[in-house]
């Protein structure tokens, strides 16, 4: 077998974290709790590639033959296409009480178990071979350092009879794993967080793989990895720029012609002044242009919004339906970063995605508890722009009026564009004004305007010059110059 052969696990972000799949002819350490998940990677490495007909051996020192083919085809794994070597303690062993009065366990049992071993491995001469688990072999060896010396030996007889080695172990404080991590060629070591499973690589001798702890499910069918997205790992996509207008003149004088594409929107404004309604408003004209967008709702349900959009003549029911629009809506800690992330990059990857909007900045932090809003955040959009991807941000302000903020969390930095809604009271009536604070990549209006949402759609009014005061929510009228209308 060529020297860089890759052997892949079956679990394609693990896969990309290990920067194509195991090198063969190695040893390497599965290391995790009870119930991470360990035995379930082993069941996709072996599994894994079954057509090229090479032989397969599961070494099982703990859980019973019947119990790992149960769980294993519990989740679709077909577990009557690997050969089992089962040398767990059998029941007859309690019924007869086989104890060791005079011998230790490891001077009688520890020869016919390499016996067996031996003989099974010479006869199959398997390419992949998966122990569960190695530390059960730690209580045959008379101190740490025998059992070492025979880890080594193990390990290496498996390699030189041409097998690639998958091995768990149980690491505890009473029961430390450091000599096996020693002897191991990498390292996979799955992890219980607050947010859910997480995978880390931290050993791949002569090879490289992406650090960091990625987000990993176990379903049904086994293991999902979602690899911690890093911009500079994507390739970037040139796309052709062009101006995303929103189709209503007004707020497209006031943006100088709209926005650029692959660009970054910030939508800040109080709470219920039209932050999503407007982000749809470029989705539509958009979809009239035939780019497909995608809306991720952190706080409000789907038939909701659709709902609300019928009410002012916004058809984003019959876009969902073209297929020009695909509204998901994000339950509240079901997810966390990396596997939205990993969601938004295969809408771009898969389906040519061109717009992105996240609704809400504020219901993103809340969802995914997220500690480090300001990286993951940071990372998304760094992505979505290296890929042309237009992105619009709804973010929140918690003061309807009072002193101006452009944004709340920290955000504002993020953005190639900053629109902001503001709500006014003038002559007792609460209104709403919009204007633009920020355009990277070209001028735009300094004034402000009447913003409107009627049931005919958004509407927006000629620049307010007679008014001071409206950042700070309670305008008041100025006599205008002799030389203004």
């Amino acid at each position: 077998m060529h020297k860089n052969h890759r052997l892949s696990l079956g679990i394609e972000g693990l896969d990309e974290v290990l920067d194509g799949g195991l090198p063969t002819g190695q040893a390497y350490l599965v290391r995790g709790g009870p119930g991470c998940g360990k035995t379930t990677l082993g069941w996709h490495f072996l599994t894994n590639d079954l057509e090229d007909g090479a032989p397969r051996l599961l070494i099982t020192l703990g859980e019973s033959l019947e119990q790992l083919r149960r769980n294993g085809a519990a989740s679709g794994f077909p577990v009557d296409a690997v050969d089992v070597l089962d040398l767990s303690p059998d029941a007859e062993f309690f019924v007869k009480n086989q104890g060791y009065d005079i011998f230790a366990a490891a001077q009688v049992e520890q020869t016919p178990l390499t016996d067996r071993i031996v003989e099974r491995v010479s006869a199959l001469q398997p390419e992949r071979v998966f122990i569960d688990s190695m530390t059960q072999l730690r209580y045959l060896s008379n101190d740490a350092y025998q059992f070492r010396q025979q880890a080594v030996g193990f390990l290496r007889f498996l390699i030189g009879a041409g097998a690639t080695v998958l091995f768990t172990s149980e690491g505890s404080q009473e029961a430390p794993d450091e000599d096996l991590q020693f002897v191991s060629d990498g390292i996979i070591t799955l992890q219980m967080q607050d947010q859910g499973r997480c995978v880390q690589v931290t050993k791949l001798r002569g090879s490289s793989f992406r650090k960091g702890c990625h987000a990993m499910r176990i379903g049904d069918r086994g293991i999902v990895v979602f690899p911690q997205l890093i911009a500079s790992d994507n390739p970037e996509v040139y796309r052709v720029p062009y101006l995303c207008p929103a189709g209503i003149p007004e707020i497209d004088e006031l943006l100088n012609g709209g926005i650029e594409s692959g660009t970054v929107t910030i939508i800040s404004g109080p709470s219920g002044v039209g932050k999503t309604t407007l982000g749809l408003q470029f989705i539509k004209e958009a979809a009239g242009r035939g780019d497909r967008s995608v809306v991720y709702l952190f706080e409000e349900a789907v038939d909701t919004l659709l709902n609300r959009c019928e009410g002012i003549n916004m058809p984003v029911r019959a876009m969902v339906e073209r297929g020009t629009l695909k509204v998901v809506k994000v339950d509240p800690l079901l997810y966390s970063p990396d596997e939205f992330a990993n969601q938004v990059r295969l809408e771009v990857e898969k389906a040519d995605t061109q717009i992105i909007m996240i609704d809400s900045v504020l219901g993103y932090k809340l969802s995914f508890q997220a500690d480090d809003l300001i990286r993951n955040i940071h990372t998304l959009c760094q992505y979505l722009k290296g890929r042309g991807v237009t992105t619009l941000l709804t973010n929140e302000i918690e003061s309807i009026t009072g002193d101006f903020k452009a944004t709340e969390l920290g955000v504002s930095y993020l953005a190639d564009n900053i629109i902001f809604l503001r709500y006014l009271e003038i002559r007792g009536q609460m209104r709403r004004a919009i204007g633009v604070l920020k355009k990277r990549l070209s001028d735009f209006e300094k004034t402000l305007r009447e913003f409107e949402i009627s049931r005919y759609g958004i509407k927006v009014g000629r620049p307010l010059t007679q008014l001071r005061g409206i950042l700070s929510g309670v305008p008041e009228f100025i006599k205008p110059r002799d030389d203004e209308p």
